[in-house]
């Protein structure tokens, strides 16, 4: 049995959480979030408590038990502290912009580039350079935040890109010239 997914989570003060037949409603201080189970993963409530179980005799919910309960606690701490990821633009004349439901950035090619921001997430930028990725759901946030870094991810040379904030970057060195023999 996994131990993971054995594991008891504690319920915060001021999250409500209804358990459905294959499905679970969690209503906190930051909004609201529906998560659907599959078939034999069942949640028990114990107190301020929720413990994920499984039938044992289904393989499908074996392999998913840990899984579940990890998606369940991130669900509990998206509706009370929320998840960020702070992007950075590092290069001359890289810039972006939040400009209606899109994120507009100059990252030196010919053209803007245009990225529609998903109804969960919200972004801001602080002096251009800055982004600040939020949301109550991981998955949604860390996704949007790889859409951004895909656009131009930092490159090894100059170090030049978009790049999570305290990502480390391993410069190379540049092509030696040839020296007279």
């Amino acid at each position: 049995m996994s131990r993971l997914g054995r594991t008891p989570i504690s319920i915060p003060k001021g999250v409500e959480v209804k358990a459905s037949p294959g499905a679970v409603h969690i209503k906190g201080p930051k909004g609201t979030q529906e998560m659907k189970l599959p078939l034999g993963i069942t949640l028990k409530m114990e107190g301020q408590e929720v413990v994920v179980e499984r039938n044992e005799e289904l393989e499908p919910s074996k392999a998913a038990h840990g899984l579940y309960r990890s998606l369940l606690k991130n669900a509990l701490i998206g509706v009370t502290e929320g998840f960020e990821i702070r992007l950075s633009l590092v290069g001359v004349g890289y810039r972006a912009n939040v400009v209606g439901n899109k994120l507009d950035m100059q990252l030196g090619f010919s053209h803007p580039t245009l990225i529609e921001i998903p109804k969960g997430v919200q972004v801001t930028v602080d002096k251009g350079v800055a982004i600040s990725v939020k949301g109550l759901d991981k998955r949604e946030v860390g996704q949007f935040a790889a859409a951004v870094r895909a656009m131009k991810p930092p490159e090894p040379y100059k170090g030049k890109g978009v790049r999570y904030e305290n990502e480390y970057v391993r410069k190379k060195e540049g092509k030696a010239a040839k020296g007279k023999a």
